[in-house]
């Protein structure tokens, strides 16, 4: 079973900075609506909808550099 490490500190009310083995990020915003930013380039949208929705999350990736 290989090792896995992964730490969230909350810095600010409604800001989290997650570090990981290999990457570090950042997430903004309240509980039910967050933005997230990655040092490997990942950007990501998370909303909790109301009802039976659910969560729904959409990735996108920073345009690479030419």
């Amino acid at each position: 079973m290989p090792l896995t490490f992964r730490k969230s500190i909350k810095i600010a009310p409604g800001v989290r900075i997650n570090i990981g083995k290999k990457s570090r990020s950042i997430t903004v915003g309240p509980k039910w609506l967050k933005r997230t930013w990655s040092s490997t380039g990942r950007t990501t949208t998370s909303s909790d909808l109301p009802g039976p929705f659910g969560w729904r999350s959409t990735r996108t990736r920073r345009p690479r550099n030419r």
